[in-house]
């Protein structure tokens, strides 16, 4: 079995994992987009489809007016006794949360608010007596509270599932060798020993996976020798920013750990146009009980990625993302009123306003191009790529003009053009290109282009490096999609083909 790297490409951050039989369930934060808290599955670890999320009803995540960088933060998937368990934080929004489904298709529940728990990234194990334990990193983000912003290390203690309650002030735990922001703590009882896999060293490029041990799950834990385990710190791998790992026993036996990391391109390799996505290695056991990590390798899966949306179904996949609301909530959202088609009505924002009229889907491949077909005769609207309300392009067609722009941080380049082709069947492109020339600090070129029949015109093309990780320094990624500016626009079909050139 080959199992490729990245193992979900995209925008796929934070990383948790269970195996329940022969099955794989996977989920990835989702911070101020909704629907929230990506869900996959596998049967064999190397194929995964996204079956759903976990925040599909209003009120499930507190995101409406959520700073950037806020809302679902890092969750941890468990399965006990036919229910499946999801803890997380909404950074800034309700709290800790726990979150409970018999299908992890859904729909989950709508959510407990954790009582005294004060923290980022929970973990959830269950001791020997079925007693379940929280270990969380005590980042405080409930502005309510004197521990606001304030970092206290991991932090542990014994929960009440059914009330979602701490039964017990949270103690301190390891909390790492001493690199910064100690986080990602996940838990496990194998063999003898309880293993604290956590995070440490921030995650941008210190970050790293680091291991201890104890006898019980609150310690004392003895730091694995030579810990931190894995990290591309100081070197020049093809993957870097590896960290905030989750380990699981395959069915066949074997062990994998669950990670996330980046894909910088060109020679500097300073900036990944796809944010944090999720990768996987396999684990061994040294003849001492350590578990040992090999380095991340890249190996993209081979062939184009593809997939079309034609807007024929009586509902969107659950791929499609708004920000800060569901995509049902869209105004003028609705794929009834012109069969085929998709409909969305300006409301006055704009992509640089906190809740734009934006639906799309995440950018897979750092060579990409995405197309859509709009009826722009009664509106503006257009496709962009966006990593934020501060960071991304767009080409908007309507009103006898199509316009490119490029927004980065507080600076706005426009580039407008007179159209005069039909207004009830424009079609614009956003490709990702490979940057020309050898040695080059990019990570991409960004072409906003608009077809008149067989006839391609580039509006404008912008450095794609402004749209990363590295400069946007949200914890999210290039999301692809349809906006609506003013007025009423429909959307026939958007199409994606891309590749790992």
């Amino acid at each position: 079995m080959t199992i490729p790297n990245p193992l979900l490409p995209g925008f796929n951050p934070d990383p948790s994992v269970c195996r329940v039989g022969e099955d794989y369930y996977l989920a990835t934060s989702t911070f101020e987009y909704l629907p929230g808290i990506a869900l996959y599955h596998s049967r064999d670890f190397a194929t995964w489809r996204q079956i759903g999320n976990v925040a599909t009803r209003p009120g499930q995540l507190a995101v409406a007016a959520v700073a950037t960088g806020g809302g679902a933060w890092a969750p941890t998937i468990r399965h006990r006794d036919g229910v499946f368990y999801l803890v997380i934080t909404d950074a800034f929004g309700r709290g800790t949360l726990l979150f409970t489904a018999t299908d992890p298709a859904g729909p989950w529940s709508d959510g407990l608010v954790f009582d005294g728990i004060d923290g980022i990234d929970p973990d959830l194990a269950w001791d020997d007596d079925g007693q379940a334990v929280m270990t969380f990193s005590g980042l405080g983000v409930n502005p309510a509270l004197p521990t606001f912003m304030q970092h206290r290390g991991l932090l542990q203690a014994k929960v009440d599932l059914s009330t979602a309650t701490a039964l017990e002030a949270p103690r301190s735990v390891w909390s790492g060798v001493g690199g910064q922001f100690p986080e990602a703590p996940h838990l496990y009882h194998i063999g003898q020993w309880w293993y604290l896999v956590i995070a440490e060293g921030g995650t941008e490029r210190g970050h790293s996976v680091s291991v201890a041990r104890g006898p019980s799950p609150a310690g004392p834990f003895e730091a694995a020798p030579g810990t931190p385990l894995l990290t591309a710190r100081g070197t020049n791998r093809p993957v870097q920013c590896t960290g905030h790992g989750d380990l699981v026993q395959l069915a066949d036996g074997s062990w994998r750990l669950v990670l996330l990391g980046v894909r910088p391109r060109q020679g500097a390799a300073g900036f990944s146009a796809l944010g944090r996505e999720t990768f996987s290695v396999p684990v061994t056991w040294s003849d001492d009980g350590w578990p040992v990590f090999e380095p991340v390798p890249l190996d993209p899966r081979p062939g184009e990625a593809a997939w079309r949306e034609d807007f024929d179904g009586a509902a969107l996949g659950p791929e499609w993302l708004a920000v800060r609301r569901l995509p049902a909530e869209l105004p003028g959202a609705g794929l009834a009123g012109r069969a085929s088609w998709l409909e969305l009505a300006g409301d006055g924002s704009t992509l640089s306003d906190l809740v734009p009229v934006f639906l799309g889907r995440r950018q897979l491949n750092q060579t990409a191009t995405v197309k859509a077909l709009l009826d722009v005769s009664a509106g503006v609207g257009g496709l962009a790529v966006r990593y934020d309300e501060k960071f991304h392009y767009a080409i908007a067609a309507g009103g006898g003009q199509v316009t490119a722009t490029a927004h980065v941080g507080d600076i706005e380049q426009v580039v407008s053009r007179p159209w005069a082709g039909d207004p009830r069947a424009v079609e614009l492109e956003i490709a990702s290109r490979p940057p020309e020339g050898g040695f080059t600090p990019s990570s991409d070129q960004v072409e906003l282009a608009a077809w008149a029949g067989a006839e391609r015109h580039v509006i404008a093309a912008f450095d794609g490096r402004f749209l990363s990780c590295e400069v946007a320094h949200s914890f999210t990624g290039r999301v692809v999609g349809v906006f609506a500016q003013q007025g009423q626009v429909a959307v026939d079909y958007v199409d994606y083909r891309g590749n790992n050139d």
